[in-house]
């Protein structure tokens, strides 16, 4: 016999963030969560669904017949093509999953996994857009003779002030003290020194 069982999952980026919401949204929406039934989990949506330990055990638990509820998509995470390879796992253990920003629709179903698609092109095409704009940008930058990246912690003059006192004998962790860097920054100045 099928079992008919509802679960929710709970997730929040940062420990000063909480599940309740999601909870209260979920009960809300007329779903009755067993409290033995809710898993929560502090991990950040961009960790895939099945490196994280509390979904992994959520899984392990649910069975054919179950119901998954989410409050959002980004819920089981940030990445389109893992919420989208979660939800169809999900569907071949015969576990419905609905979300409740998406109108409560059963991702798994025809209806679901067309909501699921049309998301993960507009995902992909935002990325995209995302790549394509920043390398506009950083030509941009470079035609008009930016410099990119970080500035750099040690100016010139800290760098001939590094060779000298190293020349006299000083250590690399007196140094990198000294010039608020670590140790293999010494280093790195002290190979780059002896190149030029």
């Amino acid at each position: 016999m099928i079992s008919l069982r509802t679960f929710a999952y709970l997730r929040v980026s940062t420990a000063d963030q909480t599940t309740d919401n999601q909870l209260h949204e979920i009960v809300g929406a007329g779903f009755h969560i067993e409290p033995h039934r809710a898993t929560t989990e502090t991990i950040s949506g961009s960790v895939a669904a099945m490196e994280r330990q509390g979904f992994k055990k959520l899984m392990d638990r649910m069975e054919a017949g179950d119901v998954l509820i989410v409050t959002k998509l980004d819920r089981l995470g940030r990445n389109a093509m893992d919420v989208r390879a979660t939800v169809e796992r999900l569907d071949r253990m015969g576990v419905k999953v609905h979300c409740l920003a998406l109108g409560g629709v059963d991702l798994t179903s025809p209806a679901g996994r067309m909501t699921m698609a049309v998301i993960s092109a507009v995902s992909e095409m935002e990325r995209d857009l995302l790549i394509e704009r920043t390398r506009a940008g950083l030509q941009r930058a470079k035609a008009q003779g930016k410099k990119l990246g970080r500035k750099p912690k040690l100016t010139a003059d800290d760098r001939s002030k590094i060779m000298a006192l190293k020349a006299e004998g000083a250590s690399l962790a007196v140094l990198a003290k000294q010039f608020g860097v670590s140790r293999s920054a010494i280093q790195h100045v002290a190979r780059q020194e002896k190149l030029a």
